[in-house]
């Protein structure tokens, strides 16, 4: 099947192009050409954009990845995803092109009774049959730790730095020589270290144990937020901004199982404001859940957000296509170019104008199928 997308305004995951055509040939973007398409889809008035990537969810069941793929996201980067669901996942995202493809850290690192094991335990969580997961409480287990996410086929590890304080509650936290050990014995292994860490004391422990990357910004603004950026600048370390989630869990709003003590969404947009601006990689994501925010509709959130924070429509875009691709090692998506996977959303309007076209969606392809809409 043959697919030309024609007089369309492309964002390719890095520039603008306008009134051109992209042809797509089985699950391949190809170079274009004068041949014949079976389908041909009017782009008149319309932007063509690399299937989204959220930097940041977890995903309980096939229906989260149902739900991204409607709304464009057509990758997931799970950093949570329960035991006994990863591998059915995994393989329905393999073979079905009605899901949002996605990547996972497994069973993350965390102590015993520690975040997220208090949200596992609300009401309807449950009836996603939760099991009993891995936790550590000594450096001495980093290893076995590390090869059993190996054996249950995480891509990266996620460590938890979180002592509760944001979330008004006092909960037993990763020390910080467990950390340093979990990242030694992860990075031994081949595998990249992100951090869950939402102070700036959480921030210092994960960046003294030499993580890859940062699962949040964080919810605190004060005099040390300079000296951590530098140090995020020196080590060339990502960030993922997950604004959506702070905003969703601020004290006060109902419905929502976690919560955050007063003022951290407000600290958590300067924060990524000052990181934005002094040239950190920011990556689009959400921490979307079966509580808020939501697959999909989520990260369209946080696209708006980002702009609040400073980001222009394109550096926006660019966080949740290119730039997530290119750190977690994606190398097939993220952009529109020849030999990429046709991951595409196509959109009413310019989104690089306009952030809140993205949700103009009029077509969505995943591995080159077209889905019905």
């Amino acid at each position: 099947m043959r697919t030309r997308i024609r007089d369309v305004r492309v964002f390719d995951g890095e520039h603008i192009l306008d009134r051109t055509s992209v042809l797509v040939d089985g699950d391949r973007i190809v170079a274009e050409d004068d041949g014949p398409a079976d389908v041909i889809v009017d782009g008149t008035g319309r932007t063509l954009l690399p299937g989204l990537i959220d930097a940041h969810t977890h995903t309980f069941d096939t229906g989260d990845l149902a739900r991204a793929l409607t709304y464009g996201v057509t990758t997931e980067l799970d950093m949570f995803c329960l035991p006994a669901r990863l591998a059915e996942q995994r393989a329905a995202a393999d073979r079905r092109d009605d899901l949002a493809d996605f990547r996972s850290a497994g069973t993350l690192a965390t102590a015993p009774g520690g975040h997220p094991s208090q949200l596992l335990a609300v009401p309807g969580v449950a009836e996603l049959d939760v099991a009993l997961f891995d936790t550590i409480t000594d450096p001495a287990e980093a290893g076995e730790f590390v090869r059993a996410r190996l054996a249950e086929g995480a891509d990266y590890l996620k460590i938890v730095i979180d002592d509760g304080a944001v979330h008004g509650l006092e909960l037993p936290p990763l020390s910080a020589a467990t950390a340093s050990a979990l990242v030694t014995e992860a990075h031994a292994a081949g595998l990249p270290v992100i951090a869950h860490a939402v102070t700036e004391a959480e921030v210092q422990i994960a960046l003294t144990a030499g993580v890859d990357g940062l699962a949040h910004v964080w919810t605190d603004f004060s005099s040390r937020t300079a000296d951590l950026i530098a140090q995020i600048l020196d080590r060339d370390i990502f960030v993922v901004s997950t604004l959506a989630y702070f905003e969703a869990i601020t004290q006060g709003r109902e419905n929502v199982a976690d919560c955050a003590v007063p003022g951290s969404f407000d600290d958590a947009m300067r924060v990524a404001g000052a990181l934005h601006g002094a040239g950190v990689a920011l990556l689009a994501g959400t921490d979307a859940t079966p509580f808020v925010p939501a697959h999909g509709t989520g990260l369209h959130r946080e696209l708006v957000l980002l702009t609040e924070a400073g980001l222009t429509p394109p550096e926006v875009l660019a966080a949740a296509t290119s730039r997530p691709a290119c750190r977690f090692g994606l190398t097939d998506r993220g952009r529109i170019a020849p030999g990429l996977r046709a991951d595409l959303l196509l959109v009413d309007g310019d989104p690089t104008i306009d952030i809140t076209a993205t949700l103009a969606i009029t077509e969505v392809w995943r591995r080159g199928v077209r889905q019905a809409r």
